[in-house]
């Protein structure tokens, strides 16, 4: 049976990312063997949308409670993020991870399965 969902993140500035994760997220991780962090993640859920933008493709967001709050909490550590904008299933923003990387983060409107 299924036991976890394992993310991925590609990207060239991969030792920023993994800084960003660590050192700013404060997000525990194990080491898999020669130094490669595998970062604990908070609860999750899986959405399946319709494809109708374009092709098929995969997108992570982080989740939280107060967009505001969180916000203000990482740009005290130096994280730049985009206005908060208001969809009609939450607020949601980017944050900059590395040198034109980013993630998104939105606080939902929605019921969640993450409880």
């Amino acid at each position: 049976m299924i036991t976890g969902v394992h993310a991925l993140i590609y990207s060239g500035q991969s030792e920023a990312i993994r800084a960003f994760l660590s050192d700013i997220l404060e997000l525990p991780s194990v080491d898999a063997g020669g130094g490669w962090p595998i970062f604990k993640l908070p609860p999750a859920e899986l959405a399946v949308h319709p494809s109708e933008d374009g092709p098929p493709h995969h997108e992570l967001w982080l989740m939280c409670d107060d967009v505001e709050a969180t916000i203000a909490e990482l740009a005290a550590k130096g994280v730049k993020a985009d206005p908060v904008s208001e969809q009609r299933w939450g607020l949601s923003t980017a944050l900059r991870l590395a040198e034109g990387e980013q993630i998104g983060l939105y606080q939902p409107r929605h019921p969640t399965a993450t409880t």
